[in-house]
């Protein structure tokens, strides 16, 4: 269960970082509050996933999952770089989540 609280935090994480773009400095009622709600949801299950997961890998997985959602949002959204490196880079983070994931003992 504390797996899939996490994963669920790291989505709403995206969501989180995605409205950062669209809020304009909180110039935005809507997309600021969805920045508020989000952040604050985010943050929410991450604490839920934390009593039963180590911090640092539940962390670790948490901002990964943000970095990752966000970077192939901005490559399919936004038309940022998809160049070798960047595609090669994301991997890695997801090649360690999964690491993370398969060395914890819950």
């Amino acid at each position: 269960m504390a797996w899939l609280l996490l994963f669920a935090a790291g989505i709403v994480e995206i969501g989180f970082a995605l409205s950062l773009k669209f809020n304009e400095g909180f110039t935005k009622l809507i997309p600021s509050l969805a920045t508020v709600v989000l952040g604050g949801g985010s943050f929410y299950l991450l604490v839920l996933a934390i009593k039963h997961l180590p911090l640092g890998t539940a962390y670790a997985v948490w901002t990964g999952m943000g970095a990752v959602g966000v970077a192939l949002a901005g490559i399919f959204l936004f038309k940022e770089s998809a160049d070798y490196y960047r595609l090669l880079s994301i991997a890695l983070v997801i090649l360690g989540i999964i690491g993370l994931k398969l060395t914890d003992t819950n």
